[in-house]
């Protein structure tokens, strides 16, 4: 089984960066893409950004040029670099990873979440 762990979510003031963390443990082969979702209370959850195991990234309109996702394939990890933070980037952040596992086939994981709160 593959486990994925956030950290780094919090309080934050209009305009203030924050940094995002999820760290992906287990019996994991080789890890393809890393992602970032959100969840605000009474929406669905949406994609934030998406980095590949090559480095490509996608990213959500509405965080163009204010986030940053980047991975270390060496430490099993993904990073979101959130900057000018805006009270409508309140939500539920999840990481997701999948990839394959030693023996037991392909993994979606998705970690337990952690919450951003953008207010003054």
């Amino acid at each position: 089984q593959v486990q994925a762990v956030e950290s780094g979510g919090g309080l934050v003031q209009p305009g203030g960066s924050l940094r995002l963390s999820c760290a992906a443990s287990g019996s994991i082969f080789r890890i393809y893409a890393m992602g970032w979702y959100r969840q605000a209370p009474g929406k669905q959850r949406e994609l934030v950004a998406l980095i590949t195991s090559g480095g490509s990234t996608n990213y959500a309109d509405s965080v163009k040029g204010r986030f940053t996702i980047s991975r270390d394939n060496a430490k099993n990890t993904v990073y979101l670099q959130m900057n000018s933070l805006k009270p409508e980037d309140t939500a539920v952040y999840y990481c997701n990873v999948n990839g394959r596992e030693v023996t037991a086939g392909t993994f979606n994981s998705w970690g337990q979440g952690t919450q951003v709160t953008v207010s003054s």
